[in-house]
């Protein structure tokens, strides 16, 4: 067995994903997926079909945002969309803090603290899209449809 499934943050991924549906698998890598790019080489698939986690500080609270890995997630579409008058990128700390992940490695469940999740479209035109689970080398495979259930996320435009 692999050591990295014996992870805390990947054995908390795991959890969740198997309490959804048991027959999805932790994929762990020999080389980082810490980037989508990375990820994309690794499992050879489009890049587009890797789901980047991202972590936003909003004037109150905190979002995670799922982007399609070829994608920018926009911050004016945030403020726009949710009427938010400030919205950044979450400090490297405070992601590890909110999700209990590292950067690279945040899945899109098993988060230490509820987060309000927010899918972009865009990942729609993938058949399997990939998205980490816990740790930069190890992901997951689902379709959008399952991730949006899973992750109990809301569809919306949040790219440019």
């Amino acid at each position: 067995m692999n050591p990295l499934l014996n992870k805390e943050p990947v054995r908390r991924a795991e959890k969740a994903i198997k309490a959804f549906n048991s027959n999805l698998e932790i994929i762990c890598l020999e080389k980082t997926a810490r980037t989508a790019q990375d990820a994309a080489t690794a499992l050879g698939c489009n890049v587009g079909a890797i789901v980047k986690s991202l972590l936003f500080k909003t004037e109150d609270n905190f979002i995670l945002c799922l982007v399609s890995g070829d994608k920018r997630c926009s911050l004016n579409k945030l403020k726009n969309i949710f009427n938010f008058k400030d919205v950044s990128m979450a400090h490297p700390d405070e992601v590890k803090k909110i999700t209990g992940y590292t950067i690279g490695g945040v899945s899109p469940v098993g988060h230490l603290n509820k987060l309000k999740i927010y899918i972009d479209n865009n990942l729609e035109r993938f058949t399997t899209i990939f998205a980490a689970a816990g740790h930069p080398n190890c992901v997951f495979k689902i379709d959008f449809k399952q991730l949006t259930v899973l992750t109990d996320g809301e569809k919306k435009d949040i790219t440019e």
